[in-house]
């Protein structure tokens, strides 16, 4: 799977133990999920193209290097999605953010579209896709889908978790994606949960459970 990329950084592998922890109440669980998302997202925009500027320093003037336009759309999967948005505008603060609407039918496992609102010019833009778990891989193929039906071509996926099932599906579904993720698990249980994973992260991050 060349298009996937493990961020091992060790402030995100120390984060993610503490986001796996039952005991993690939904607000640090909250704080966890955004700083590891900026910190992710540093990952993610690393290949982000350059051009020289020429400006002037206090001693002189000099050629520096600024991002060459570019524009970034952050896309979170809702709802658990959102919990990934603000880290990552910390860091991408010009980004547009667009939303899609999906939930698991439990008992097919397979997505089902309610919504979705994207900027205007979405196929101009390196859209930055969200979504936490990457489980059975049904949800992030749909949304995937629906971004490049509506005109997305340059396409990054960002996760806390993966399955090695549904990272597989995912990447021979859209090898064009890059794929970067904190950790790949052992498997997904019947019921669609990721093991050992973190738990329903939407539940976690919104205290719903």
């Amino acid at each position: 799977m060349n298009n996937v990329t493990i961020v091992s950084h060790p402030l995100i592998q120390h984060k993610l133990t503490m986001l796996r922890d039952k005991n993690t109440p939904p607000k640090d669980f909250r704080e966890l999920v955004r700083e590891i998302s900026m910190l992710m997202a540093y990952e993610v925009t690393r290949s982000l193209p350059l051009k020289d500027i020429d400006i002037e320093t206090p001693m002189c003037k000099t050629t520096g290097k600024t991002l060459s336009g570019e524009d970034i759309a952050i896309v979170p999967v809702l709802r658990a999605g959102l919990g990934m948005v603000d880290g990552m505008l910390d860091l991408i603060p010009n980004a547009k953010i667009g939303h899609i609407g999906l939930y698991r039918n439990e008992e097919t496992l397979e997505p089902v579209e309610y919504y979705c609102k994207l900027p205007t010019d979405i196929e101009n833009r390196i859209v930055i896709i969200t979504e936490p778990m990457l489980s059975t891989g049904g949800s992030m193929n749909g949304a995937l889908n629906m971004l490049k039906k509506r005109g997305a071509k340059k396409i990054k996926s960002i996760h806390l978790v993966c399955a090695p099932e549904g990272l597989k599906k995912v990447t021979e579904a859209h090898p064009d994606v890059e794929i970067y993720t904190a950790a790949i698990d052992e498997k997904y249980d019947e019921t669609g949960y990721i093991v050992p994973g973190l738990g329903d992260a939407g539940d976690r991050l919104f205290g719903t459970k």
